[in-house]
Formats: C-alpha cells, sequence, structure tokens
C-alpha cells in the first residue's frame, strides 16, 4: 500500500520576540516574531517609521537587537560573532533605499564590492580582482541590463540606474536570502515596477528568498506572497495580499488613512 506523500515546509528564517530599543529610548521593534519559508517573496508593509527599516538590518545584524533570536537555517544569527557572522552575511545579500554607492568610483567597482568577503582582502583594497570576479560583475550588470555603463561614475547615474548596480552587487554575494530595504521609496511608479520585477526574477527564477519593505498596498498585491505588517514596531497583520481589507487597512496605515492607487 502507498503512503501519501508528506510534504515539509522548510522555514528558512524564524524571528522570535525581536525587540530593539535605541540609545534615545526610540521603542523601533516591540515582540515581533513570524517566519519565512524558503522561496518566499514577503512583503514587510508599513508607514515610515513602523520599524520596517530597523527589522531588515536586525536580521544580518546591521542593527543589534536588544533582546529576542534570529535563526537562520538553525543557526541562531543573533548569538553569532567574528567569523561565524562573516559567514551568515556572505549568503544575505542588501539592498538599500539610499544605494549606498562609493559615488566616485566605477558602476563596475560599486559592483565587485559585492564580492569582497570572497577574495584576497589587500588586493581588493587596491581595487584588483580575479579576472572571474570581474567577469562575474559583467554578467549580473548584463543581467539587469545596464553592462555598457559599467566604466561610468556612480554620481552620473539616474536613481533607478543606481538602484540596478546595488541589485547586481548584492548578486556578488550568492545570496540564498535578498533584504531590500524600501528599494523603490525614491523612484516613479515606472521605476519601482521596473526594479521590482527584477527581485521577481530572481525570487523565481534563481529561488532566492526576498523580504521587502515596502509603503504602497498595490505593489504589495502585485509582487507579495506574504505579507506581515507593521505598526509602531508591532505585528499587526500576518497573511496572503487579499487578505487586506478596508479594516485590516486602518489597521496597519490607521483610520484616517486613504489608499493611493501605484499604476
Amino acid at each position: 500500500m502507498l503512503r501519501p506523500s508528506i510534504r515539509w515546509e522548510v522555514h528558512l528564517l524564524q524571528i522570535e520576540h525581536l525587540t530593539k530599543i535605541y540609545a534615545d529610548g526610540t521603542l523601533a521593534l516591540d515582540d515581533v516574531s513570524f517566519e519565512v519559508v524558503d522561496g518566499e517573496f514577503l512583503v514587510v508593509l508599513g508607514l515610515s517609521g513602523a520599524g520596517k527599516s530597523t527589522l531588515l538590518r536586525c536580521i544580518n545584524r546591521l542593527v543589534e537587537p536588544t533582546s529576542g533570536t534570529i535563526t537562520w537555517d538553525e543557526e541562531d544569527v543573533t548569538a553569532a560573532s567574528g567569523a561565524e557572522l562573516r559567514m551568515i552575511r556572505r549568503h544575505i545579500g542588501m539592498i538599500f533605499q539610499e544605494f549606498n554607492l562609493v559615488e566616485r568610483s566605477s558602476v563596475l567597482t560599486n559592483v565587485l564590492a559585492g564580492r569582497l568577503a570572497y577574495v584576497n582582502s589587500w588586493l581588493s583594497l587596491f581595487g584588483r580582482f580575479p579576472k572571474e570576479e570581474v567577469e562575474r560583475a559583467i554578467g549580473n550588470l548584463e543581467r539587469i541590463g545596464i553592462s555598457d555603463l559599467a566604466g561610468k561614475r556612480a554620481d552620473e547615474l539616474s536613481g533607478g540606474q543606481r538602484q540596478r548596480v546595488g541589485i547586481a552587487r548584492a548578486l556578488m554575494q550568492e545570496p540564498r536570502l535578498m533584504l531590500a530595504d524600501e528599494p523603490v521609496a525614491s523612484l516613479d511608479p515606472v521605476l519601482a515596477h521596473s526594479i521590482l520585477r527584477y527581485l521577481e526574477q530572481l525570487n523565481k527564477e534563481d529561488g532566492i528568498t526576498v523580504i521587502c519593505s515596502l509603503h504602497f498596498l498595490d505593489l504589495v498585491r502585485r509582487y507579495a506572497t506574504r505579507v506581515v505588517a507593521l505598526r509602531d514596531g508591532r505585528v499587526v497583520f500576518q497573511g496572503l495580499p487579499e487578505e487586506i481589507t478596508d479594516e485590516r487597512f486602518k489597521e496597519i496605515y490607521g483610520q484616517e488613512a486613504e489608499r493611493i492607487t501605484v499604476t
């Protein structure tokens, strides 16, 4: 007799009772708990100041949590130090709202910076990278359609081009998890969709788990497989995008909020 197959869910990331209190007393995260299944495109939704950026930066320890645990592939990220933390960060890419590029350096040099954890630190200090790493960088620039800008300085680029450089740089880490902190906040709607489509492509074609913070519900409904919504540092919703009813919308954004359509 054949037994029915059982599909086990793999929880790539587990966040339990995460709290962050800054030195000035600001409570940025208040007992946040949720899980991320491998391969998801999870959107963290909420207003400015809700705790989205703090949450993403706690996951890779750019911000140190005050309490709680973050477990990734059964490793306690919050307890990792030194070499352990560097190994964990190797495979967690990050895309920033402010782009975080070296403005006076070329696009290619900025992309190669994503490979610093893998190459000889002395050679990279002088901008010398192995041929295979340069080829890898060019390949990532080709993938997002800006290989022709490789020799341009970062400060000569538009906002959309800068964010694509940020994606190519993150890809150099060969990430299994991609954190995108408000990656389209400073872009117009057309460019916002362009950037999010690249992230969607990486999620679907490469199997990279994406955790992306966003403001607008329309973008969430288009790209997210699941949503965690924050308000004042607390989780006020977890579920599917289509489950965000008018009532839920008010819980996330406040009673006076009105929906804005991003086309």
